[in-house]
């Protein structure tokens, strides 16, 4: 007489001390001992008389356990042990687990990290922990195919506008892909798939520092640079502000709220030809009032050295450069943007939309809509002091 769900609920241990049986039919019973209640499966194969565990009650219900059953059979009557199946199946989830992109992305990190600097170990850990393994972290590396790692991966970084962050995250995921295959995990690396499947990486004709190691170099030694007071105040200030090199030359005082902390620059000087604000660090406040003295009598904060009438020439930035060493294949003027741009977005991890918004790009809204210049301020102005302060820590040698 097969079992009923009530019956499975309410039945008692008796004090047997092998337990009471109730069978359901097809080999299948319930154990009922003093700890507890348990679905076992008889069975005979290759001539053997076995017992297979089906699960605990209530955990396993009366119906699961019957599907557990049939499966049983099933495999009976295909010559297949249920026992031994059921037993490398929770070797193959064990396997699984072991392996995960995760992981084996762990162990990959470990195993080469004495071939990296520590800010590129960091700089690696980080996007993995917050482009990878989030999506595809949690896959056996074996079952993961060229789409999981572009759908669910690096097509999300692409959509937010950092392209060159995919390909590298691309790659990186690529050499775990090798690592996996040289330790018997993967057959091969998937990522060899996608190529070209990534919009291409733009390319900019100004040269620019964007490794943070390099970018410490520079700002020291733009701290020692001895020419012109203005010019020098410019040059300290370009990194911080990192406006296009004709905002900062044409910089009036008129536009700058040093108490408030903000530089309001007019649409008619931008390349959008729309008002923009620039929230000024804690640092950028201290340059500004250093140089007011010098330029505070006149209309441009850093005017021509020849006449104060006009503002400094569109080249004295990238001279400056040039003259601690700095070509304009290395490092420009513009360079600062790109610097800037990069670094807080693949070693700060701020949000790209305000990177991109205080860079005055185009930034629209979830409805299409331009931002207007007051959009995100306080969080920008939060930003900007969080770059300043990390700048000043490559330059001091206090972030590695």
């Amino acid at each position: 007489m097969a079992l009923t769900d009530t019956f499975v609920k309410q039945v008692k241990h008796t004090g047997k001390p092998t337990g009471d049986k109730h069978t359901d039919g097809g080999g299948m019973y319930l154990l009922v001992k003093a700890s507890g209640k348990y679905w076992r499966m008889d069975y005979t194969h290759n001539s053997k008389r076995k017992t297979l565990a089906l699960g605990v009650y209530p955990a396993i219900s009366l119906a699961a356990a019957r599907k557990r059953r049939e499966k049983a059979r099933e495999q009976l009557a295909h010559e297949v042990d249920p026992g031994v199946a059921k037993r490398e199946d929770k070797q193959a989830q064990a396997d699984a687990a072991a392996s995960t992109f995760e992981v084996v992305a762990r162990n990959w990190l470990s195993k080469t990290a004495v071939k990296r600097k520590v800010v590129t170990q960091d700089r690696i850990t980080t996007l993995l922990e917050h482009d990878v393994f989030p999506f595809i972290g949690k896959l056996p590396i074996h079952s993961i195919g060229p789409r999981d790692v572009l759908d669910k991966a690096v097509r999300k970084i692409e959509a937010r506008g950092s392209i060159d962050t995919a390909h590298r995250a691309k790659q990186i995921c690529g050499q775990v892909f090798r690592y996996a295959v040289a330790i018997g995990l993967a057959e091969r690396d998937v990522t060899a798939d996608l190529r070209g499947a990534l919009a291409e990486i733009p390319r900019s004709h100004f040269s620019a520092i964007t490794e943070p190691k390099q970018a410490g170099e520079l700002m020291r030694s733009i701290f020692d640079y001895t020419g012109h007071p203005t010019t020098v105040a410019a040059l300290k200030l370009s990194p911080l502000v990192f406006v296009r090199p004709g905002e900062l030359r044409t910089a009036e005082w008129a536009e700058i709220d040093l108490d408030g902390a903000e530089w309001r620059i007019p649409g008619a000087k931008m390349k959008m030809k729309m008002d923009h604000i620039v929230p000024l660090s804690t640092q950028a406040v201290e340059l500004l009032r250093s140089v007011k003295p010098i330029s505070g009598h006149g209309r441009y904060v850093f005017p021509s050295l020849r006449t104060g009438e006009r503002p400094m020439s569109d080249n004295t930035i990238n001279a400056a450069l040039r003259g601690l060493g700095y070509s304009k294949d290395v490092h420009t003027a513009h360079g600062f943007r790109a610097m800037a741009r990069t670094i807080m977005d693949e070693v700060l991890n701020q949000r790209v939309d305000l990177i991109e918004h205080q860079l005055a790009h185009a930034v629209n809204d979830a409805n299409g809509r331009a931002y207007n210049r007051t959009s995100h301020l306080p969080a920008r102005k939060v930003m900007m002091q969080t770059w300043a302060d990390y700048l000043e820590k490559l330059r001091t040698g206090a972030h590695t």
